[in-house]
């Protein structure tokens, strides 16, 4: 709205504009006045008169006057200009980011010789697409046609690729340190140990890569500054691979968390540490990877909505080598229990990275029974979420101090527990407690998890509308490093 322009001194019942009523005015102040003086001095009063009128009435012209269209659209678009930038401090209110420049050693090089990462296999197609891997196939009929594009086959330890290239265009990123509140090491210290943990490698092998990283690091001005306190790097790999304790070529991983230069460095991974305060853990990639918001409402409503015949399912693999291997003992019930519980036995189908029978395990029935993987955490969790299914799980390690920026602090809003031991002695009490759930508790527990699915997503560019896993991480890092 335009400001309104104050009345002009002026009579409101003449036709007068308020120059012309200035000009009648200063005509009448000059006859009065030449009429008082003597002849003599009319001369040069005349004189000093005119020049005072010229002097009035070039401040008659420059007084205020009511704002042009051109001043208007400049106020408009100053306006515009500064709420924009308003927003854009609204969205980045905890800072920005700088992210480091690495030598090529530490990120690319890793993907360049992607065949080389693993003593196996090539790793080639999990670090493809900015680590979402391959695109799916084998989905028609199980994923509605216009999501399938935003699918792909993509490897559990992936998130340091996916972040790395989420962090490129990240709309709180700044290319000047002294704006940066956090710093981020753009590290891919999960892809470079991952084919040393295996063979006849030295622990000098494992650490290789970190060592030399540090190395690099500590001689930066933003570290200088701090000693890595605003410093953080994503581990894509579990926790416990970066803890080796000693020396022994013997012993599983790499030192990296224990190397001195990383007291104070905080650590994103897909498992934490519940006893150390500077690792969080963040949400497994998942398959699907939805292109805007659309995408999620509509997958959000297919799987709630979706009928589903199956009480429990159980998707894995036993360990013949682990006595009395619990996931062993959950295989052999549910295949016992053929009228309740739908089963995917790993050995027998692919499951690496997803697979369609998977999902159509996961979609067809209303809890996933999750015991512990490699550490107490699994990516099977996240892909029964995904599908709507509810997460039933046997150790509170499993979501006792995980993702807490992530899920819900209240776990039995959106899961359920079952004592190991008590399965153990009675797998029939699986079934038993699992059907005390009521239709609406069900019902209640799936909206549940359809609502904060989005923030435990990974989206390639963000979604407009919704936070997914990576803003939510980020925007949690960064106010940490605001507050500390």
């Amino acid at each position: 709205m335009l400001p309104s322009s104050s009345p002009m001194p002026y009579s409101a019942g003449g036709n007068h504009s308020p120059k012309a009523y200035k000009r009648l005015e200063l005509k009448t102040t000059f006859q009065s006045v030449k009429s008082q003086i003597s002849g003599r001095r009319c001369a040069w009063l005349t004189l000093t008169v005119f020049l005072q009128i010229l002097i009035i009435y070039s401040l008659i012209c420059a007084s205020p006057q009511s704002p042009s269209q051109t001043a208007v659209q400049r106020q408009r678009f100053e306006t515009v200009e500064t709420d924009s930038a308003a927003l854009v401090d609204e969205d980045c209110r905890y800072g920005r980011v700088f992210v480091y420049d690495l030598p090529p050693m530490f990120n690319k090089d890793l993907l360049d010789n992607c065949h080389d990462l693993d003593p196996w296999s090539s790793r080639c197609n999990a670090v493809s697409n900015g680590g979402f891997g391959p695109p799916a196939s084998g989905l028609d009929g199980i994923v509605p046609a216009n999501l399938t594009p935003a699918w792909f086959w993509t490897d559990m330890y992936a998130a340091e690729v996916i972040y790395h290239e989420r962090m490129k265009d990240y709309k709180c990123r700044t290319l000047n340190q002294d704006k940066a509140t956090a710093f981020y090491i753009p590290f891919y210290a999960g892809l470079a140990v991952g084919k040393y943990l295996w063979f006849n490698y030295t622990s000098k092998d494992r650490d290789y890569h970190a060592a030399a990283l540090l190395d690099w690091v500590k001689n930066q001005n933003p570290w200088l500054r701090s000693n890595g306190s605003d410093h953080f790097i994503m581990l894509g790999r579990l926790t416990w691979d970066f803890r080796r304790l000693t020396d022994s070529d013997t012993e599983w991983g790499t030192k990296f968390i224990y190397m001195p230069l990383m007291k104070n460095v905080l650590r994103l991974s897909v498992e934490r540490n519940k006893w150390d305060e500077l690792e969080i853990s963040v949400p497994y990639p998942t398959a699907f990877h939805p292109r805007s918001e659309s995408d999620i409402r509509y997958w959000q409503n297919f799987i709630l909505h979706r009928p589903r015949r199956s009480l429990f399912s159980f998707v894995g693999a036993t360990r013949k080598k682990i006595q009395n291997d619990f996931r062993g003992i959950l295989m052999s019930y549910c295949k016992r229990e053929t009228t309740t519980c739908r089963v995917v036995d790993c050995s027998e189908t692919r499951c690496y990275d997803g697979a369609p029978s998977i999902l159509e395990a996961f979609l067809d029935s209303d809890f996933c029974l999750q015991p512990k993987g490699d550490g107490y955490t699994r990516r099977s969790t996240f892909d029964c979420m995904l599908a709507g299914s509810i997460p039933v799980f046997f150790w509170r390690g499993s979501f006792e101090n995980q993702f807490q920026w992530h899920l819900p602090h209240d776990a039995t809003s959106y899961s359920a527990f079952i004592d190991r031991d008590a399965a153990r002695n009675d797998t029939a009490i699986i079934r038993r407690m699992l059907e005390k759930f009521s239709r609406e508790d069900v019902k209640k527990m799936r909206a549940t998890i359809a609502e904060f699915l989005p923030t435990v997503l990974y989206s390639r560019f963000g979604i407009h509308g919704s936070a997914d896993a990576f803003d939510v991480t980020m925007n949690s890092v960064l106010r940490r490093f605001m507050f500390q």
